[in-house]
């Protein structure tokens, strides 16, 4: 008989750890245990979630802040989107926080989550401000999530004058590429100090 841990079972059944253990505590998947008490599933689990299908979609929360010094700010995004979650009526399945840029699109838990809405597993994402998503593209975003009946929910939804988005623009490019810049000097540095030890020698 085959054996998962429970992130491996968790990517095959295409749901995440926190849902199987949601499941396990509400009885409708209860996992075996080691001898350490942690969870593991067999061939057994397998065949009983692929003999009922899965389809119940969930809310998921995404929070997100561009760097460390920002940390706090992720506790003030899910104080409030917990106000707003609670006001509606959503039972959140999911909390994903970040620390990492709007422009980054590389981002791991936010590519995870693009593969749980193309898998149809989300109902809706519900963030704090739409650039905690991403910073550009946000309207392919919203097809893509619209494409697999997904719905976004904005908690600020206050529209920028056009002037003020558009520096808020340049300033996030300009940023950007300053620190590409001052990496590469530094890497310049690195490398005319490693030629001239060489020369040296």
């Amino acid at each position: 008989m085959d054996t998962y841990k429970a992130g491996e079972f968790a990517s095959i059944v295409g749901v995440s750890v926190k849902t199987l253990q949601k499941w396990d505590r509400s009885k409708r998947l209860v996992a075996d245990r080691t001898v350490t008490n942690r969870r593991y599933y067999t061939s057994e689990h397998l065949a009983k979630i692929r003999g009922k299908r899965v389809d119940k979609r969930t809310t998921v929360v995404y929070l997100r802040v561009s760097s460390n010094a920002q940390k706090p700010d992720l506790a003030n995004q899910r104080i409030a989107v917990e106000q707003l979650c609670s006001a509606r009526g959503y039972t959140v399945n999911d909390w994903i926080s970040e620390i990492g840029g709007g422009m980054n699109m590389k981002r791991p838990r936010f590519l995870n989550l693009v593969d749980m809405i193309c898998a149809k597993q989300v109902e809706r994402v519900v963030v704090a401000h739409k650039d905690r998503l991403m910073r550009f593209g946000y309207d392919l975003f919203a097809h893509l999530c619209a494409s697999n009946q997904c719905e976004i929910v904005i908690l600020n939804s206050e529209t920028l004058s056009p002037e003020r988005e558009m520096v808020e623009d340049l300033m996030t490019i300009t940023h950007c590429f300053s620190a590409r810049l001052y990496g590469l000097r530094n890497y310049r540095k690195a490398l005319e100090k490693a030629v001239k030890s060489d020369t040296s020698a």
